[in-house]
């Protein structure tokens, strides 16, 4: 997969891209974990979410937040980070300006930045949410929620324990017009620990499950934007 560097809002973002065979095909952008925890866009669960969306069709970019590998800046606490995925998103999109639709999967930290991603953009008509962590981080931004996704968790994670993503998921589910699709895995800790691979295939179903029309509200129900 191709090495990119591109122009983020601090400074050049490293990424890896790989663009799809078809010019309108469906862009995925990939988060990665807690930048000052060891998060990089070459984390295991990144990594497998990248392949998974790349091999259906998608154009597929993950790359690091401000500071981490060759992308310059410095953490910045989440806002800054919001405006880097932002800017990776526009870079994808000025690339492929037929493409029409988006996906945004991220892990932990990711999947809390994705979610803002996710109130920003409009043309973002799924998520996949891995481990976020509501105890941590303010989820109260999704009001209401624009899209329907999976939030998936384990039920041994003492990073984001399993009731307060519990909150979060019930919350979400008072929405009218998007589904919010739940998957708790026993015994599965924040890293997914010897996981990883049942963690990827619940992903894989689930989107494979989207690909096909399904996991959506009635037509008549979503929400006009």
């Amino acid at each position: 997969m191709p090495e990119v560097i591109f122009n983020g809002p601090a400074g050049r973002l490293e990424g890896r891209y790989q663009p799809a065979k078809q010019k309108n095909a469906p862009i995925a952008i990939i988060l990665h974990p807690h930048p000052q925890f060891g998060g990089t866009m070459n984390n295991q669960i990144v990594y497998q979410l990248f392949y998974m969306f790349q091999q259906r069709g998608f154009t597929t970019l993950r790359f690091n937040f401000r500071g981490i590998g060759r992308s310059q800046g410095a953490f910045d606490h989440g806002a800054g980070e919001l405006s880097d995925a932002a800017g990776a998103l526009d870079w994808v999109q000025s690339l492929h300006p037929d493409s029409k639709s988006c996906w945004v999967a991220g892990y932990s930290f990711g999947s809390w930045i994705g979610m803002q991603l996710l109130m920003r953009r409009p043309e973002i008509e799924g998520f996949i949410s891995v481990a976020p962590q509501p105890n941590t981080y303010d989820f109260s931004f999704l009001a209401p929620c624009p899209s329907s996704g999976l939030i998936i968790h384990g039920d041994a994670d003492r990073v984001a324990p399993e009731k307060d993503v519990q909150g979060l998921v019930e919350k979400l589910k008072t929405q009218k017009g998007i589904l919010i699709t739940q998957k708790t895995m026993p015994g599965a800790n924040h890293f997914f620990s010897g996981q990883v691979d049942a963690l990827m295939g619940e992903c894989s179903d689930y989107l494979d499950a989207r690909l096909r029309g399904e996991l959506v509200p009635e037509p008549a129900a979503k929400r006009i934007r």
